[in-house]
């Protein structure tokens, strides 16, 4: 076999066009395996370990397309490489008409199109993004802003212009939002009620929706404000005008605020605003925070509710709603973890002594997060991580595991030139087989998120990873792997969470209901 490149300096092509021309390699005959990406760090580690790195990709900059192929001979070579070309001229030339409107090509076009719009998706490269914002608002429009590659210069700014004209701006970076009952971004298909959310987190969002309407309780509006919006230099803006406005939404109940660690004063902001509601004279509405890894001890004195996990949001939310106890709904949660002791010390008899480790493979950024934090205080030895809880748990190469590993792959090193893995999970299953054939691997764990926008089978995809790992395990004197999995979806997402997990379920992968409670089963095998 051999490895034949072609780089092509300063062109860029979007992440979908660049995975349907690897797809299409794929097919062609002969071609065993095959790459079309952007020259970043993080893809160079990718193609190095699918042996497809040369010297002349490793000199690439990130600014340069990469079309690597490994082939039988350089006939085949040189047809995958007309067949690239063809592929990419193809996803630029115009498309032919099918007796539908021409899309608009500008905003105020749509805007004439689409009588009574109220809302803007922005989802454009980084550095073009804030024109597109800037504009939408000065048209009295509401912003959900996918984009990401967006300053912080120009997020606050834009920010600070929407709170002067009484607009929410959603993102960057925005994964995710239901409002009024229409899903924007990764969402999933929640039943309306009485819980309103505001979220630094897309996964978070997902996560908390999903686990209330699997619970029996509704939705009335959910707000993405965005990962940096509980930042210092960002002041939690967005956060507090979607507390403002779920404050004064007739349909909201409940309030449920999730995020990272914000800034500690921010976090003052957000607890003040909260607190002013409480203090107003219908009373206010009750709150839970679950700001992950920060102090519950300021939120109580609030008289607000807080809570350590996703999990537990989503449960207090549900009691809140339901006007019965939240104590009671933690002790009916915490009981359940005596099933997963025990159901631990059936997992950990079918490990050789070898095996010590964790490799979690992530799709989502505050999943990832979350497990850190629980597993933090239970194992000995540091979880470590592209996107560490601490400093010092960095991972020193994203590419390599190293003792307890968690990645998100959903980081932007992962991402530049390529779909986000909720979108395409290939580069997920790649390195799954890659962690199953480490001697010292002991689980492998993956969360896996529906909803609308993504994947249409996660959990089928991850299964075919699955069974070749599976297969590469048993050639290897029997040697096994217990792959965990939660997946964070409902019953009416496009997907149906009870079809991907029994998918899961019958490749022999243990199934948990949240990524919480798929930590805690972990640690119960590796402690």
């Amino acid at each position: 076999m051999i490895t034949q490149v072609l780089i092509k300096s300063g062109e860029y092509y979007d992440s979908v066009t660049l995975l349907e021309v690897a797809q299409g390699l794929l097919k062609l005959d002969g071609v065993q395996d095959a790459a079309v990406v952007m020259g970043t760090p993080a893809n160079k580690g990718i193609l190095k370990d699918a042996a497809l790195l040369t010297p002349e990709v490793e000199g690439a900059s990130a600014d340069d397309l990469i079309i690597a192929v490994r082939v039988p001979d350089e006939t085949r070579a040189a047809a995958a490489m007309e067949t690239a070309a063809a592929l990419l001229k193809a996803s630029r030339a115009p498309k032919v008409e099918t007796g539908m409107a021409p899309s608009p090509k500008t905003m105020a076009t749509a805007i004439e199109r689409l009588d009574g719009a109220n809302i803007v998706l922005v989802s454009v490269a980084g550095r073009y993004a804030p024109g597109v914002v800037r504009d939408a608002l000065e048209r009295g429009l509401h912003v959900f802003l996918f984009s990401d590659n967006v300053s912080i210069e120009d997020e606050i700014a834009l920010k600070k212009l929407g709170r002067e004209k009484g607009l929410l701006v959603m993102g960057p970076d925005a994964g995710t939002a239901i409002l009024n009952g229409v899903a924007l971004g990764f969402a999933n298909a929640v039943i309306p009620g009485p819980v309103g959310v505001v979220a630094a987190s897309g996964t978070g969002l997902q996560a908390v929706t999903s686990t209330l309407t699997q619970l029996g309780v509704g939705i009335s509006q959910a707000i993405g404000t965005g990962g940096r919006d509980l930042s210092s230099e960002v002041g939690g803006i967005m956060m507090i005008e979607g507390i403002r406005a779920l404050q004064a939404d007739p349909a909201t109940e409940v309030l449920l605020l999730v995020s990272k660690p914000p800034a500690l004063e921010v976090v003052d902001k957000v607890l003040t605003q909260l607190d002013a509601d409480a203090r107003s004279e219908n009373g206010g509405k009750p709150a839970v925070v679950c700001f992950l890894g920060g102090k519950a001890k300021p939120v109580r004195k609030a008289g607000l509710q807080p809570a350590k996990t996703l999990e537990e949001a989503a449960h207090i939310a549900a009691a809140l709603a339901r006007g019965t106890s939240p104590e009671v709904a933690l002790i009916a949660l915490q009981d359940s973890y005596q099933d997963l002791k025990r159901l631990a010390k059936k997992l950990k008899k079918r490990l050789h002594k070898k095996q010590k480790y964790l490799r979690g493979l992530f799709s989502g950024g505050t999943f990832c997060y979350e497990m850190q934090l629980i597993l933090e205080d239970v194992f000995s030895k540091p979880v470590l991580s592209n996107a560490p809880i601490k400093k010092e748990y960095a991972l020193e190469d994203a590419n390599k595991s190293k003792g307890h590993t968690v990645v998100d792959l959903g980081e932007d090193e992962f991402t530049v030139g390529r779909l986000h893995p909720m979108l395409d999970p290939t580069l997920r299953n790649r390195r799954l087989v890659q962690e199953a054939l480490d001697d010292k691997t002991a689980v492998i764990y993956l969360d896996v998120v529906l909803g609308y926008g993504v994947h249409p089978d996660p959990a089928g995809a991850a299964v075919e990873a699955i069974k070749e790992a599976q297969q590469l395990l048993a050639e290897e004197k029997g040697r096994e792997v217990i792959f965990v999995a939660s997946v964070c979806g409902t019953p009416d997402d496009p997907q149906d969470v009870r079809a991907q997990e029994k998918k899961l379920e019958e490749a022999g992968v243990v199934v948990m209901p949240t990524n919480a409670s798929a930590a805690r089963l972990i640690s119960y095998i590796l402690s």
